[in-house]
């Protein structure tokens, strides 16, 4: 078993910054996918980004590139995401997950774990 914890979401201005942790524990391993999706009240759960297990490979939600960063720290078995410019349509619970397939966590949004989220409101 894998658990992840989120943290770092909070109350930011339009235009400010914000960086989201994800700490695994547990049976971790370096070759998990890890990403980041978020849900907006009343809307489905979106993908957002998501980096392999080396952090060679990464990818974004056409609605982030450009302004968030995903990077992963694997001797500390963490994975970030960096946020700027952000915008009041980012407002919403960031949730992380994990799971051994790269692919299927970036096309289907299908994950072995996920951690319980942290909010995340940008006002305008």
């Amino acid at each position: 078993q894998v658990q992840l914890a989120e943290s770092g979401g909070g109350l930011v201005q339009a235009g400010g910054s914000l960086r989201l942790s994800c700490a695994a524990s547990g049976r971790t391993s370096s070759r998990y996918a890890m990403g980041w999706f978020r849900q907006a009240p009343g809307k489905e759960r979106e993908f957002v980004a998501v980096i392999s297990g080396s952090g060679s490979t990464t990818k974004y939600a056409d609605s982030v590139k450009g302004r968030f960063t995903i990077s992963r720290d694997n001797a500390k078995n963490t994975v970030y995401l960096q946020m700027n410019s952000l915008k009041p349509e980012d407002t919403a619970v960031y949730y992380c997950a994990a799971t051994g397939d790269f692919t299927t966590l970036w096309i289907r949004g299908i994950a072995d774990y996920w951690g319980q989220g942290t909010q995340v409101t940008v006002s305008s």
